[in-house]
């Protein structure tokens, strides 16, 4: 898929095609091995964090269970709010992971196999009824554990960064902007979207 994308993004948009040609491969892997319910339960612990310190919290988090795995949805259930307060997570964050296992438990949160034939509007549209999981999470979700190809998280403060600095504009640009320019890159706005995070990083001082 990333070749294609490459070629169709570089053909409808030379100037995110000089971004790719900077940045080189596109190195954007999903990975299909976790379960939606983890993947929803991570990308919360990284509401508002910075990456490592989100991380940090996950493997606190699953070092609190047998041979630090990460735990099954019963065992979050069972799990006293304050153990997951006590190695990092908000209240509010703790009890928005209680919530994923309650809803996961209940059939709302479907496993890796029921998912696959649900749209990306129907996933979202879905996962956003959970207390505490807003677009931008099921948007991670979509383009880091189901490997969907044509996904532009908007809200999200890096690609409105990267969209602003590829694009040289003065201000930080709107969620509407961005989808509207972003037309252009359908199919393939994951990968786009992936590159707008490297400009981010190209930005930064070495």
């Amino acid at each position: 898929m990333n070749e294609a994308a490459i070629k169709h993004l570089s053909t409808a948009d030379p100037i995110l095609g000089g971004l790719i040609a900077r940045v080189g491969p596109c190195l954007l892997k999903p990975d299909p091995e976790r379960t939606p319910f983890q993947a929803l339960v991570e990308a919360v612990a990284h509401q508002q964090l910075n990456g490592q310190a989100a991380n940090t919290i996950l493997t606190r988090f699953k070092a609190l269970f047998p041979g630090g795995k990460f735990p099954s949805v019963q065992e979050v259930m069972d799990m006293d709010v304050t153990r997951m307060t006590g190695i990092g997570f908000s209240q509010a964050k703790a009890g928005y992971v209680k919530e994923i296992a309650r809803m996961t438990a209940h059939g709302h949160v479907p496993d890796q196999t029921q998912i696959q034939p649900l749209s990306d509007a129907e996933i979202i549209q879905r996962f956003t009824q959970i207390k505490g999981v807003g677009q931008w999470t099921v948007e991670m979700l979509l383009i880091f554990n189901l490997g969907r190809p044509d996904v532009l998280p908007a809200n999200d403060f890096g690609i409105r960064t990267g969209f602003g600095i590829t694009y040289k504009k003065r201000k930080l640009p709107e969620p509407d902007q961005i989808l509207k320019h972003g037309q252009r890159w359908k199919p393939y706005r994951s990968v786009a979207s992936w590159y707008l995070w490297r400009a981010v990083e190209l930005a930064k001082p070495s």
